[in-house]
């Protein structure tokens, strides 16, 4: 059984947001973040990463900010005027 994995946006100071997977989102006693498939937010690679990296390992001391974002299965309603 697969386990479901978070869908985030991560933040490093004076780069590009990084959009990627996690397997559990961070808690407090955590020092690092495994962001899965990381990509930048319009699905290019990211520059400074080689082509073939599955996973990248970042200590939350250079993290800025972590986005939850929805799973693509989610379907979001919005406001519906008729």
């Amino acid at each position: 059984m697969a386990r479901e994995r978070y869908r985030v946006l991560v933040h490093l100071p004076n780069e590009e947001p990084i959009l990627g997977e996690v397997e559990r989102l961070p808690q407090p006693q955590d020092t690092i973040i495994v962001v899965y498939h990381p990509r930048r937010r319009d699905g290019r690679d990211v520059h400074y990463l080689e082509d073939d990296v599955e996973a990248v390992v970042f200590p939350l001391s250079r993290v800025t900010l972590v986005e939850i974002l929805p799973s693509e299965e989610e379907e979001i309603i919005g406001f519906v005027r008729e």
